[in-house]
């Protein structure tokens, strides 16, 4: 079990670490026995703050000494995650810039994002994209292109981009957030109102914004648009994995955080070892851009127009995708959207086989 973290220096799980302010006021945590290279960035979802990947954290530089330094993003917490994915994304953006210069040594970087926090990493890493000169020549969203032709992220190599429990494609209707009961009125009412909770970000996960009558904003980020390569970023990244809770998540559905059609999602049964008990079911989804929901599917509400063009944005891209269940667990399955990042390590430990799937499973 890892100790709770008050500064300075100490012991975890046999390691040594060292925790020191960051540029923002917040923590960076590395093993302290040498300077690590890799630096992975983690950011919060909704209302959040950098408190809510203290465990993972921690385990990740238990575990993976000398090889990460991880960074807790800080400059959106609480209040501040209701300004909009895109000014959420600047400022997440900048935010690395500063961490990026102050540490010169860095020559990796990775993402593990909780729920909006997904949306918000995705816009970052598109403002901060760097392509190669011979990037240009070629496909720029072709995912085979070996790791010489990819574009890095401000001049880092991208290794790792995660996402847990984000909602991929929106918030809007067809039981995208569970706690409305997939009641069609209701899910209308809501996209009219959202605004009034969470403002802006409401608008762009209920893809109601029309800034300027352009298209929702995550329309936009399933491309490179203007000054902002939204896919070329995610391209960029040696892998993708999307985290998904099959039930008991209220906030974020499972095809949403799956990134699937409602025909896509798969049967489950249990979990898949003893080591993650709360791991139901693993697959690799190649890249593809002949990716269509066909019209038949259209009918039958397997999916809308707007959605459709979201999943095969993404789907142009190859994803692991990872589905998660506490279904079997205590009370606390019922707070899933927290439990799968273990956001308290007293109320939702039993996610921690998830965190550690991501160690074991995470490229150096």
């Amino acid at each position: 079990m890892v100790r709770e973290m008050n500064g300075g220096v100490g012991d975890v799980g046999g390691e040594d670490w060292t925790e020191e302010e960051s540029v923002n006021g917040g923590n960076d945590v590395w093993s302290s026995s040498r300077p690590a290279d890799h630096l992975v960035v983690m950011v919060h979802g909704i209302l959040g703050s950098t408190a809510d990947w203290k465990f993972a954290a921690q385990q990740f530089v238990a575990m993976l000494p000398d090889k990460v330094i991880v960074h807790c993003s800080e400059s959106n917490m609480y209040k501040l995650t209701l300004d909009g994915v895109d000014i959420m994304g600047e400022r997440l953006a900048e935010e690395i810039i500063e961490v990026v210069n102050k540490r010169l040594y860095l020559r990796k970087i990775s993402f593990i994002a909780h729920s909006v926090g997904g949306l918000v990493a995705r816009y970052a890493i598109g403002r901060l994209y760097r392509p190669l000169i011979m990037k240009s020549l070629e496909n720029p969203l072709c995912d085979a292109c070996d790791d010489s032709h990819r574009g890095t992220i401000y001049g880092l190599e991208a290794v790792n981009f995660i996402t847990v429990a984000t909602p991929h494609l929106g918030s809007r209707g067809n039981k995208q957030v569970p706690f409305l009961f997939g009641v069609t009125a209701i899910e209308k009412v809501a996209s009219l109102v959202i605004h009034w909770i969470f403002r802006r970000t409401g608008k762009h996960l209920f893809l109601t914004d029309d800034d300027e009558g352009k298209p929702p904003l995550l329309q936009r980020m399933v491309d490179d648009c203007d000054d902002l390569q939204f896919m070329s970023s995610l391209q960029a990244f040696k892998r993708r994995v999307a985290y998904s809770n099959v039930g008991y998540d209220h906030i974020v559905g499972w095809r949403t955080s799956s990134i699937r059609r409602n025909s896509q999602l798969p049967k489950w049964e249990d979990s898949l070892s003893e080591k993650y008990p709360h791991v139901v079911y693993e697959e690799y989804s190649a890249g593809s851009r002949n990716d269509k929901c066909t019209d038949d599917s259209l009918i039958n509400g397997d999916c809308d127009l707007l959605e459709e063009k979201l999943v095969t944005g993404l789907a142009h891209l190859s994803w692991e995708k990872v589905d998660v269940s506490f279904h079997n667990s205590s009370i606390h399955r019922f707070a899933a959207h927290s439990v799968i990042q273990v956001k308290d390590p007293f109320m939702h430990i039993e996610g921690a086989d998830v965190i550690q799937h991501m160690i074991d499973h995470f490229l150096t």
